[in-house]
């Protein structure tokens, strides 16, 4: 019979002492392994994006190489000095930025709304924006364009901003509003003793108490508006007022088969969303759990 192997551990700052099996061990190291398997398959077009930035448009043709064998610099240099390029960097940080205020704004206050006051018709409504959040975005392409056409929006930023913020909204109340309502009644007495009003209560003391999932909603929301494809090319037919993601197909016809360019140029659009992700993580995932459960 054989002997179960136990392996001592020390944790804590009392140095609780705990045992693990060779079983809990193995199957450890099998997760950590399939982790990295799984994490590497994902980063791979990030990394194949990025070495072919720097290869020659001769070597992207000649093979399969894994690192660029005559590095270069031009098609980065190329996109950051090409008028063109700053223009739709321009147009993408502004619409970005539009669509992220107002779902901000609209998204934060009804998701307080809800979590913290008495309003009839409550469940109807956040089953409305569960629903809107598995509507396609171009099953809304003809009433928006409709909508803007007569409101004389088209080709603005407002347009594909407004359209955005749309979807972001649901977003943020559905994650937000657990966050409101797992706080203590308390604290918006206390406020009111104080001599603050609602107003005042909800951006003095609410507000920063659930700092995390702000966070959360700020970067996601972002991201909705920099990503943007479809709404930009549908309400924006002016090539001047297109953003990054739909411009990319202009310098595909512009440089034929020089990939290494739009690679780049690629990468140029992915940086952003890789930095905002990687410095901001531990907020995101935080928040996002911890907006999903009511206690």
């Amino acid at each position: 019979m054989a002997t179960e192997v136990m392996t001592k551990t020390k944790s804590g700052r009392g140095g609780v002492t705990s045992y693990m099996s060779a079983a809990m061990i193995r199957k450890k190291i099998i997760m950590m392994i399939l982790g990295l398997v799984i994490g590497l398959m994902f980063l791979f077009p990030l990394y194949w994006l990025a070495i072919n930035s720097f290869k020659t448009d001769l070597e992207v043709f000649s093979g399969l190489t894994f690192y660029p064998h005559k590095f270069t610099v031009d098609p980065w240099l190329e996109q950051l000095t090409s008028r063109d390029f700053l223009a739709s960097l321009r147009n993408s940080f502004l619409i970005a930025s539009i669509s992220m205020s107002i779902s901000f704004v609209l998204g934060v206050s009804a998701a307080y709304g809800l979590a913290r006051f008495a309003i009839r018709g409550k469940a109807g409504v956040l089953l409305i924006f569960l629903v809107t959040q598995m509507m396609p975005s171009s099953l809304l392409l003809t009433p928006l364009f409709l909508t803007f056409s007569k409101a004389g929006l088209l080709n603005s930023f407002g347009a594909p901003a407004m359209a955005i913020a749309s979807g972001s909204v649901p977003f943020i109340v559905i994650t937000l509003r657990p966050y409101f309502a797992r706080l203590p009644k308390s604290l918006d007495d206390a406020a009111r003793i104080d001599g603050c009003s609602v107003f005042g209560s909800f951006v003095r003391i609410m507000l920063p108490v659930i700092r995390t999932g702000l966070i959360t909603i700020v970067v996601i929301s972002f991201l909705h508006g920099w990503n943007d494809l479809i709404y930009s090319m549908t309400f924006n037919v002016n090539d001047s007022m297109r953003p990054l993601t739909a411009n990319i197909y202009k310098y595909m016809d512009k440089y034929g088969t020089k990939w290494n360019f739009i690679m780049a140029y690629g990468m140029i659009l992915v940086i952003p969303v890789t930095l905002m992700f990687t410095f901001l993580q531990k907020y995101i995932v935080g928040g996002l759990a911890a907006g999903s459960v009511k206690e």
